[in-house]
């Protein structure tokens, strides 16, 4: 492929995004039609870098690099392997998606709506495609912007509130991997992410690095107990933010785990790790817990998402305990794996619940769970999808979120039992929010004359809930096309990992 398509799936959107606000709400029909070609050209050229992917190769490829700042040493240098493609493809999937699902839902300011999307879509895709440091952090704190704008403009009463909030922690949180990256920039020279990961560096400089790269990218997992942002943002966001918050934003933590915190630190993360598989394991059991007694659809799903991206954070760093019980390190690509499929799972499953909650509210407006009851009785196309995503929320074999969840018990079974006793109990108290949430909204007798008058889904919105249902099953069924991309990276991150910087 001679065509530079990071840099076309970077800045096209955030051109498409800019000429989307410049049609002027005067026009929604067109900006809304603008946005929705954007959006589908930017998945069309992100279909190129699945096909074209060299899929036994762990080097970076599609790359593009010419100088930026020279006075820096920092480079433009886009470049993805086997842990970035499958996000900006997920990135990419999710925004059409967003854009359809608001298509007659979004009155206020409507091309403004869209254009921060597709702006934000842009910046995601900077993210996951930067081999430069700097580079790097700079998408990370731009696409905090237009999230912003999202939360601030089209949330709910408390949207002020929220976006505060949000802002607060994720940007105080990123200041500090600032300073981790300007220390070892003046250390190095470069900021060259390969350069980095050959850096030498004593074990308190790692530590110290560890745990700058931890604030920001816990935060924004997020890990308990910095996670207080997230219900708060999902409660107030739109149903399109809250979709591209679940489904993309809070991968970027795990992202930055893989790609920063462990090649870089390796010592420190191995001496460190049992910090992050205790709040992991803390956050598996005790927002489980507190998913339970949730009245509000929205906010048990965002505790939802808190507990399943634990199995993330846990998968991440359960690997160097695999290490010291078995001397393998077999399990630790095991352990990898499960972390880079839950994500994408995740993506999948809690994007498509928000969706189903969006549903509800345009036509009661209400998203509690007591308003509801035999939904399925007046909505059958919608209880079907909302029964197949509960139990793929809740980890069912033969769905996308029993792969994920299971690779990572199984990898913690070889470190140690009980870390996998712990981890295994969310497939309970999954279970037992989401069964939960099910019977109290879309089983049983038709509970009130709101839930009397619902009419079924639309065309628009089967279209985009059958996709996302034929993506959950697909995964579920058959994963090896999305494990075989990111095996040889993965095992290459496993040999960073592995080699002392002391």
């Amino acid at each position: 492929m001679n065509l530079p398509l990071l840099s076309i799936l970077t800045w096209l959107p955030v051109l498409g995004g800019v000429a989307v606000m410049l049609i002027g709400d005067h026009r929604a029909s067109l900006a809304r039609w603008a946005a929705l070609a954007v959006a589908l050209a930017a998945l069309a050229f992100s279909v190129p870098l699945w096909f074209h992917f060299d899929a036994t190769s762990a080097a970076l490829q599609f790359v593009e690099r010419m100088p930026w700042v020279p006075a820096l040493h920092s480079d433009y240098y886009l470049g993805i392997d086997g842990i970035s493609l499958p996000l900006i493809v997920l990135t990419t999937f999710s925004t059409v998606l967003v854009i359809i699902a608001g298509w007659t839902v979004i009155e206020k300011r409507p091309s403004q709506y869209y254009a921060a999307f597709l702006i934000l879509e842009g910046l995601m895709v900077g993210v996951f495609s930067a081999a430069d440091a700097l580079l790097f952090y700079v998408f990370w704190e731009a696409m905090l912007i237009p999230m912003f704008l999202i939360i601030g403009i089209w949330g709910g009463v408390r949207r002020v509130y929220a976006t505060i909030k949000f802002f607060l922690y994720t940007f105080l949180g990123s200041v500090f991997m600032l300073i981790a990256l300007i220390y070892m920039y003046l250390k190095s020279g470069s900021y060259d992410l390969a350069a980095l990961y050959q850096l030498p560096l004593s074990r308190p400089e790692q530590t110290f690095i560890f745990l700058a790269f931890f604030a920001a990218f816990a935060v924004k997992v997020p890990m308990v107990p910095v996670h207080t942002w997230l219900p708060d943002a999902h409660v107030e966001a739109p149903t399109g933010g809250s979709v591209i918050l679940a489904a993309i934003m809070l991968k970027m933590g795990g992202y930055g785990f893989l790609r920063f915190s462990l090649p870089i630190a390796p010592d420190a993360a191995h001496s460190l790790d049992w910090l992050v598989i205790a709040l992991s394991l803390i956050a598996v059991v005790y927002i489980g817990l507190v998913a339970l007694v949730q009245t509000d659809m929205k906010k048990l799903i965002a505790y939802s998402s808190i507990a399943h991206m634990a199995f993330v954070t846990l998968g991440c760093f359960v690997g160097y305990e695999i290490v010291s019980a078995t001397g393998s390190a077999s399990g630790e690509t095991l352990a990898l794996s499960g972390a880079m499929v839950q994500m994408i799972s995740h993506g999948l499953v809690s994007g498509a619940l928000f969706l189903c909650v969006g549903v509800l509210y345009d036509r009661l407006h209400t998203r509690d769970i007591g308003a509801y009851g035999g939904v399925i009785n007046t909505m059958p196309y919608f209880g079907a999808f909302m029964v197949l995503f509960g139990m793929a929320n809740a980890g069912l074999p033969g769905t996308s979120g029993f792969v994920g969840e299971f690779m990572v018990v199984l990898a913690s079974f070889k470190a140690n039992f009980w870390f996998a006793a712990v981890a295994a109990l969310t497939l309970i108290t999954g279970a037992a929010y989401t069964l939960w949430l099910i019977k109290r909204v879309v089983l049983g007798p038709v509970a009130n004359e709101g839930v009397a008058s619902l009419k079924d889904l639309n065309g628009r919105e089967f279209l985009v809930l059958s996709v996302l249902a034929v993506a959950v099953i697909a995964m579920g069924v058959y994963p090896k096309p999305l494990t075989d991309v990111m095996e040889p990276t993965l095992r290459h991150l496993v040999q960073l990992m592995s080699v002392s910087k002391l």
